[in-house]
């Protein structure tokens, strides 16, 4: 069509071009009668004559079987509000064929007939022609082919579109080229908002251009936010109302007009449509943190584990990969963002003020779970308010270490405490917390002691100590288990004892995994003499451990370590493997891709004098790692008898899972390795070589 218009447009010019010619020709002619020039009147009537022919040619090509383009789009394309399903309500195979049908020159009692036949008359009428159909509001697979839409190879110019709110249904229709429909920028954010307001309210008051930015801020670039927001706030022409309004706004979102009626129920669809209960309440535990917050897959994994969530699993490690499973559909269905690199995730804030409203019964249970940031002290009349607590999740805030009167939260199942300015909690804090599952009082950098009734929590099953000074020697994280044929059912149990020293941890009968920071020679040794211990590392740090130059790892008995850490050991110059011991414990050289070093995912090495990372052949699954302020390293890789030999006799495929490479301030490194080595899996590298 658009050729036939530029035709057209063509033809039109030229037959302007004729007219003119005849108004001159008529000026030359003697007395109106005779032209001066017979000649030039002659060609020009053979000119016309081609010319209409032309005319009529090109009329007879301007018949088309569908004629129907829309305008251009603006930014944002508002649609109804009311309730949409997808396919199962407007999209069925069925209105899809009587859709397309209705396109296309067909008499109407051909098709009215069986969904097959149906397809067949498509197939038919599509097969010569070149089109494009759009299929709008997509949640699950649609076979193309059952409809009668012809096949969309790379030969043919036909194309289907499709609009979906879940990046699954693109994998499952095999739609490879995408477009990620981002959220507004701050810009076109203020220029829908300003639309719905109408510019006579914006300029009713100098203070209420400024308000409406903290307004749309708010709104995280979300259009469907920003009209029903703008459409509340038209009606609103003085500072102290628009002030109230962000208030509300801000407290309790769910309140602010529109918001639990118009925008929550349709962001609610793409909750509906998780596969299962699980991924569900997997889902609703992410608003517990923080707006904006980052949050690290393996830590709301873990909490998923304590609160029960995964307990169909025969053991932890099942348990983690079903948690990863449910971040990754949970990404695909938009409802959750982040970078897989980084291993970390987090919520758009609309999505997380909607999953609050969820969690409190869409705002009918209120007091169900709090979630409080920065508050300077939290005193026991105001504990008194929460009533029924499910959840409580403090973030920056302190609770008063003189707490007159214990808290009774009968029915509370979690207690998350982070970043706080507490030493202590009051005498019988946890007293009346009968159903508690899940304490979590890590990052309380000045934590130093805990009551003794924290003993007495029978539920507990969750207990997160990192990073807190409950221990001088290390943090840690816990998982014990009672009784191994609970363990072997699903069941992670916390110890209900207070752990003081690492000789205690060793006394753990049914202790199954930890997570561990060292910070003295004497403790690492203490750690590594420890096979027991050894066996149930996962995380281990060595930080500031002055005085530890050499660091040998026994290869068999470190069963499950995912993370190494070494930080701020600044005489620590390099570790080894113990290849010796290992041969008499019976460990074969020829077996080290099935080491347990294959479990090593992540290694960071800062502020430390190490000369090489040898070791690290004997990590085959080893996905990121980072290297800061080593200033004497020459090679990653070194090239003595146990590496580039043991690398040749194995022939180990160094690197071959890593990810992303980190290496900063490393000023006389020279390369990673003296051969070049493939990195088949790399996507992200940075290298910062200066002092």
């Amino acid at each position: 069509m658009h050729g036939w218009l530029r035709a057209v447009q063509v033809m039109e010019t030229e037959v302007e071009k004729i007219l003119q010619n005849r108004d001159q020709e008529i000026q030359k002619k003697r007395l109106g009668t005779c032209p001066k020039n017979c000649w030039s009147s002659y060609k020009l009537g053979k000119i016309v004559t081609k010319k209409i022919n032309a005319v009529t040619e090109l009329k007879g090509k301007g018949h088309f079987d569908v004629v129907a383009e829309r305008l251009p789009s603006a930014p944002v394309d508002e649609r109804p509000m009311g309730k949409t399903g997808g396919l199962d309500l407007m999209f069925e195979k069925k209105k899809i064929q009587e859709v397309t049908l209705n396109k296309l020159p067909t008499e109407d009692d051909k098709w009215k007939s069986r969904s097959k036949e149906k397809a067949a008359e498509i197939f038919k009428l599509l097969k010569a022609k070149n089109f494009a159909i759009l299929l709008d509001d997509m949640w699950e697979r649609l076979n193309l082919f059952e409809v009668g839409i012809p096949d969309l190879n790379d030969q043919t110019k036909s194309k289907a579109v499709l609009t979906t709110r879940s990046e699954q249904v693109c994998n499952e229709m095999e739609f490879h080229k995408r477009i990620r429909v981002e959220c507004l920028t701050p810009d076109e954010a203020f220029s829908l908002f300003r639309n719905k307001v109408g510019e006579n309210v914006l300029n009713s008051h100098p203070d209420i251009k400024r308000l409406a930015k903290i307004v749309v801020e708010e709104c995280k670039g979300l259009p469907l936010a920003l009209i029903i927001i703008g459409r509340s706030m038209a009606s609103r022409k003085t500072p102290q109302e628009w002030e109230q309004a962000i208030q509300v706004l801000k407290s309790y979102p769910a309140k602010f007009s529109g918001m639990g009626d118009q925008v929550f129920p349709i962001l609610k669809f793409s909750y509906d449509h998780l596969d299962n209960d699980t991924v569900k309440s997997c889902f609703l535990y992410c608003s517990l943190f923080p707006e904006d917050h980052e949050i690290w897959n393996g830590n709301l994994i873990e909490l998923w584990i304590g609160e029960g969530f995964l307990d169909k699993f025969a053991n932890i490690y099942e348990a983690r990969n079903q948690g990863e499973e449910i971040i990754r559909s949970l990404k695909l269905a938009c409802l959750l963002e982040g970078d897989v690199l980084k291993g970390r995730c987090k919520m758009h804030d609309v999505i997380r003020d909607m999953t609050l409203w969820l969690s409190c019964d869409y705002g009918e249970e209120k007091h169900k779970t709090f979630v409080l940031e920065h508050v300077k002290l939290i005193e026991a009349y105001e504990t008194v308010k929460w009533k029924e607590p499910q959840r409580i999740s403090l973030w920056h805030s302190n609770i008063n270490e003189e707490l007159s009167v214990s808290p009774c939260f009968r029915y509370l199942k979690t207690l998350i405490l982070r970043n706080s300015d507490m030493k202590s909690f009051p005498i019988g804090f946890f007293q009346f917390m009968p159903v508690i599952r899940v304490l979590d009082l890590s990052h309380n950098e000045k934590l130093v002691e805990l009551p003794l009734e924290i003993c007495r929590l029978e539920s507990l099953e969750y207990l997160n100590l990192a990073f807190t000074r409950t221990k001088k020697m290390f943090s840690m994280i816990l998982y014990i288990g009672r009784d191994i044929k609970e363990y072997e059912e699903g069941h992670v149990q916390i110890s209900t004892g207070f752990i003081v020293v690492l000789q205690e941890l060793e006394c753990l009968q049914y202790l199954i995994e930890i997570s561990i920071t060292l910070h003295t020679v004497p403790a690492v040794q203490r750690f590594l003499s420890s096979q027991k211990l050894q066996k149930c590392i996962r995380h281990l740090v060595m930080n500031t451990c002055r005085g530890l130059k050499v660091v040998e790892l026994p290869l068999s008995t470190l069963q499950r370590p995912s993370w190494l850490r070494f930080e701020n050991c600044n005489d620590l110059e390099c570790v080894k493997i113990n290849m010796a011991n290992e041969e008499k414990q019976g460990f074969s050289r020829g077996h080290i891709s099935n080491s347990n070093f294959h479990n090593l995912v992540y290694v960071r090495i800062e502020g430390c004098r190490f000369l090489d990372l040898t070791w690290l052949i004997y990590a085959p699954s080893l996905e990121r790692m980072l290297v800061f302020g080593s200033k004497e390293m020459e090679e990653i890789i070194g090239g003595d008898e146990c590496g580039e030999s043991e690398i040749e006799q194995q022939n180990l495929c160094i690197f071959s899972r890593l990810v992303a490479l980190w290496l900063f301030k490393l000023p006389n490194l020279r390369s990673i390795y003296r051969w070049a080595l493939p990195f088949p899996s790399l996507t992200n590298i940075v290298l910062v070589v200066q002092s």
